[in-house]
């Protein structure tokens, strides 16, 4: 909903939906907890006047635990897709309190199937369904690079995408960090095309030194990416470099090396095309460096696709709506 991270909503308009209710939960200087209030007293307003037998959420976002917490407290089932994961930052304990909170879990693989009951959630209410972004990765709809490049104006033939995120508890690090990748961007001559950080706690910083890249030739700056667009730009791009989750998602599933900076996506995912750093500059000047001679090797992590069809088929079976919202805690068997 804000203008200065793209405008985003317009994409759902832009996709046929028609049964979309706006609700501006924030300003660009909100701290995370302020959109968390604004969220759920916004969230619960609506949901009382539209009476929902099910609320829907993903990942690890606020606006998730703000749907989580809305309908544990009106007696709405809650559904959470992409539950049972790790990371390093805030956003893993709010994936897990969003799990507690959720009645009915939809998780990407059997690891976070073992993790959610290890958080005490029953077995029948987990279904791995894999991940809905490999859906959409797989997809024979996606536009070609040539229409992406056309669209967003870009002449690359080779480039890499930087995509760098604040950790909001690394916050007093935050400017040596993005200073020292701005730093190892510049030096490098290579083509990038660089993509806004989400607006947690610190995004100004960042922003502030991507001013230093404006105006290179080398370098094209998006505030954001239509998704389809993004993954078609990701799929044929040498290599991506940052700490957002693209980088140990859905680069692995296209085979396109990844360079993960810092601590963010800490135990998330492991495997051969990404290469996890520290953010010094001669650990990002070697990455680099050894990034061009990585050969491209796809990783199925998050499911082959087809959960959408799966998450319809539980959707349509009667018992689905029979389970119960008050939920008690299972304890691990010794």
């Amino acid at each position: 909903m804000l203008s200065k991270y793209g405008y985003t909503c317009e994409e759902v308009e832009k996709a046929y939906y028609r049964n979309i209710h706006k609700f501006i939960n924030q300003n660009a200087s909100d701290s995370m907890d302020h959109i968390l209030s604004k969220t759920i007293s916004g969230l619960s307003d609506y949901v009382k006047e539209i009476k929902p037998d099910l609320i829907i959420v993903h990942g690890d976002r606020v606006e998730a635990l703000a749907g989580a917490a809305v309908g544990a407290l009106n007696n709405i089932l809650v559904g959470h897709i992409e539950g049972g994961e790790v990371s390093g930052t805030v956003d893993e304990l709010i994936r897990h309190a969003v799990s507690k909170l959720s009645h009915i879990h939809f998780v990407a693989n059997e690891t976070a199937k073992i993790r959610l009951n290890q958080l005490g959630e029953r077995s029948e209410t987990i279904h791995v369904i894999g991940s809905p972004d490999v859906d959409v990765m797989n997809s024979e709809t996606l536009p070609t690079i040539e229409e992406v490049k056309r669209y967003y104006g870009l002449d690359f033939s080779e480039y890499g995408i930087l995509m760098f995120h604040p950790v909001t508890t690394e916050s007093d690090n935050l400017q040596h960090q993005i200073r020292t990748v701005v730093d190892r961007v510049i030096e490098s001559g290579f083509n990038y095309v660089v993509i806004y950080p989400n607006n947690d706690f610190g995004t100004d910083i960042i922003l502030g030194e991507y001013q230093r890249l404006r105006g290179l030739k080398q370098i094209r700056i998006y505030p954001s990416m239509r998704f389809e667009y993004f993954l078609t730009l990701l799929k044929n791009a040498r290599f991506i470099m940052g700490n957002s989750s693209a980088g140990v998602r859905e680069a692995p599933h296209f085979g396109v090396p990844a360079i993960n900076l810092g601590t963010r996506q800490n135990n998330r995912v492991k495997c051969d095309s990404v290469l996890n750093v520290v953010i010094e500059p001669t650990h990002i000047k070697k990455a680099l460096e050894d990034v061009g001679s990585m050969l491209r090797q796809a990783h199925a992590l998050f499911g082959n696709g087809g959960s959408d069809e799966r998450f319809h088929e539980i959707l349509k079976n009667p018992k689905f709506w029979e389970i119960e919202t008050q939920k008690s805690f299972v304890d691990q068997v010794v």
